[in-house]
């Protein structure tokens, strides 16, 4: 089944054959994963990535697509959790590259969301937005009842831009707030594998739709046997009512019962597993199902009509207690 690292070192293979689109991925990168610092009077860009392959591709694209060197190091064990990011990225003179990048705004503060160039782009740059962003902070968890592929945006604005850039590519997503960090939620098990192909991550969603259908086979499965389960539960006990009623029915008209009446009665409870089908076929000589459930029904009915004429409980008093209902 596909893992987020899995994923993760799928999508950091993934060949961006368009600079908007390399333009698109490294800065949503470098918004949700960092953050912008003042040091010594000037601005630093600072990123904090979870493997060396995603650091090697930021930083090939910061000096590939802006002419910047960055420095990359590991942050110390005692400062991470596990599943926290091991390594930071940092270009010290960060301010013309937040620039570019549109990740400042004329008052040289952080923008909330992100640059408004990149949601209004082309179908190519808005998948990019979300491979950048499942890099920099995604998750996904496997089929099932709780199944989701999730993004920790540093606010909601953020989410909220994610979320328009997937319903432009036909992707349904939703941004939730949840213990205080802002979230874009994919539960549904179809639109993650279709999220997962937008992003570029093939092999994961071929996986992922097989683990899928596979749940789903199961699942068919199980609730066809509970559903027969059920139904040979009712059946049983509409068969021990039935019978139940009869026994009443035969003891409350005594000799007074019609002989095909008596006879339709005795072949219920002589055979009180069997369909009315079966009854029926089994009947000398042979009745269909409508017969021999009339014969039943019209026994009961006499029955019941003689009880009230005297007094005295009908067919129905005969029922267990658990069968009441029937």
């Amino acid at each position: 089944m596909p893992s987020t690292p899995d994923v993760k070192s799928e999508l950091v293979r993934v060949p961006a054959q368009r600079t908007g689109e390399r333009v698109a991925e490294v800065a949503t990168i470098l918004r949700l994963s960092g953050g912008l610092h003042t040091i010594s009077g000037r601005i630093a860009l600072e990123a904090e990535l979870h493997t060396p392959q995603i650091v090697q591709r930021v930083r090939k694209d910061l000096a590939e697509l802006y002419g910047v060197r960055s420095e990359a190091k590991q942050l110390p064990p005692t400062s991470t959790r596990p599943g926290a990011p091991q390594f930071l990225v940092r270009v010290l003179d960060g301010e013309t590259l937040a620039r570019q990048l549109g990740l400042l705004d004329p008052r040289r503060r952080q923008i909330r969301g992100l640059p408004n160039r990149l949601t209004t782009g082309a179908p190519g740059e808005l998948t990019a937005i979300w491979r950048g962003a499942f890099l920099a902070r995604g998750s996904i968890t496997p089929p099932g009842r709780s199944a989701s592929l999730e993004i920790v945006c540093p606010t909601s604005e953020v989410a909220m831009a994610l979320v328009g850039a997937a319903s432009r590519f036909g992707v349904q997503t939703k941004s939730r707030e949840i213990r205080g960090q802002h979230k874009v939620i994919i539960r549904d098990s179809e639109a993650i594998g279709e999220m997962l192909g937008a992003m570029g991550a093939e092999q994961a969603r071929n996986a992922w739709d097989e683990l899928r259908r596979a749940r789903e086979t199961r699942a068919t499965a199980n609730r066809l046997v509970n559903f027969d389960d059920a139904n040979l539960r009712r059946s049983a006990q509409a068969s021990v009512a039935a019978c139940a009623r009869v026994e009443r029915a035969l003891e409350i008209l005594g000799e007074e019962v019609p002989e095909h009446l008596r006879y339709a009665g005795q072949l219920r409870l002589t055979h009180r597993e069997a369909s009315l089908d079966d009854l029926g076929a089994r009947a000398e000589p042979p009745l269909t199902k409508d017969a021999i459930a009339g014969r039943i029904r019209r026994l009961l009915a006499m029955a019941d009509k003689e009880a009230e004429s005297r007094g005295i409980p009908g067919t129905e008093a005969s029922l267990p207690e658990e069968l009441d209902a029937l």
